[in-house]
């Protein structure tokens, strides 16, 4: 354990991966998605939903951590239970199969988690529908197969350019039509519903001032960018994203709901945007702008430290993350991906990982 201003974050790192390995000897083969902010318990699923990506990306982020032949094997078996997903007509594929396969490319090129990879990038570009120019947000989850929706973009960009063939300039056309929909309103807007001839309505779930919108938007224009594009219009939209969430002024956690503004805090779309500023600080620094760098570097250093000191429970569990505000819905828990993106935020710090894992 080091001395250096990074020991705080080694520190708060190793809380939260053994906190990964307790919740694994909890839930067994399930999948965990919120839990209990008194009794630490946790709701799981049988398939993961929407959240699985995260489970798993935990366990690649503790098996890097520890180098333990068994970790990896858990890490391994867990990412292999996300394969039921790659047909599955949702957009969170994105956030199932990338971040649940990623890591493990990485960390020593676990060759079945690449080869899942490959074939979701291929499904989920036979899923791009060309004339609404994204993928849709789908029917798994039952309501309108065709929106728009803000978190149904992180992942699936850099996912969908691991498909041969249009996979890159699919990715691309999902991201920016995401963001001309979600950006066109004040504060952006995460849900739209397409309608004939190529038009687009508001959707009114989420509502506007949904705290996880611009944090998703953010992670996924980071991506974006990272992936060599070089029209300035990403470069626009990560302007205006960041001046609406990392901008000095900003609440380092967000409300749940900006028309609650006392309400529930939402821890998990703090991590989020550390990531992504993360991200973005290293983009900076790589074009030279170095002032750009340290001012986002800085304001990830702060939203972390700040889960760490006030929300991160004494056994790794960070608290206070707002699942569904609207329908009261595990409003102040434990959310499994608040805790992968402040794991990999800290894994950042401490040099565990990098930003971009591939």
């Amino acid at each position: 354990m080091s001395s250096g201003k990074a020991g705080w974050a080694e520190l708060a790192l190793a809380s939260v991966l053994a906190r990964v390995s307790v919740t694994a000897d909890e839930i067994g083969p399930r999948f965990p998605l919120y839990a209990d902010p008194d009794t630490g318990s946790w709701t799981t699923t049988s398939r993961g939903s929407w959240t699985g990506g995260f489970w798993a990306g935990l366990l690649w982020l503790r098996a890097l951590s520890t180098g333990d032949p068994a970790h990896r094997k858990a890490a391994a078996d867990c990412t292999q239970r996300l394969r039921c997903w790659v047909e599955q007509d949702t957009a969170t594929r994105g956030l199932v199969l990338w971040y649940g396969t990623a890591l493990a490319c990485r960390s020593g090129g676990d060759k079945a988690a690449g080869d899942l990879m490959e074939e979701a990038a291929r499904a989920c570009l036979a899923s791009y529908d060309a004339e609404l120019g994204l993928l849709p947000w789908g029917d798994a989850f039952g309501g309108p197969r065709l929106l728009a929706r803000a978190d149904g973009v992180p992942g699936l960009v850099p996912l969908l350019t691991h498909a041969p063939g249009d996979g890159p300039a699919a990715a691309y056309s999902h991201l920016t039509r995401h963001l001309e929909l979600c950006l066109s309103e004040n504060p952006p807007r995460p849900a739209w519903q397409a309608q004939t001839q190529g038009s687009w309505t508001a959707y009114p779930e989420p509502a506007p001032g949904w705290s996880r919108t611009a944090a998703w938007l953010l992670l996924a224009v980071a991506d974006g960018l990272h992936l060599g594009d070089e029209n300035d219009s990403l470069r626009k939209a990560a302007g205006r994203l960041a001046a609406l969430r990392l901008a000095p002024d900003a609440r380092l956690i967000p409300p749940a709901q900006d028309a609650r503004p006392h309400g529930p805090v939402d821890t998990s779309a703090a991590a989020i945007e550390a990531v992504a500023a993360l991200k973005l600080a290293a983009l900076a620094r790589s074009t030279g702008d170095e002032q750009a760098g340290d001012r986002l570097a800085v304001r990830a250093h702060l939203i972390l430290r700040l889960l760490t000191e006030v929300h991160l429970s004494p056994t790794g569990a960070l608290q206070d993350g707002c699942y569904d505000a609207e329908r009261g819905l595990a409003t102040r828990h434990e959310l499994i991906w608040g805790d992968f993106f402040l794991a990999w935020g800290l894994a950042l710090l401490t040099g565990l990982t990098e930003p971009f894992t591939m």
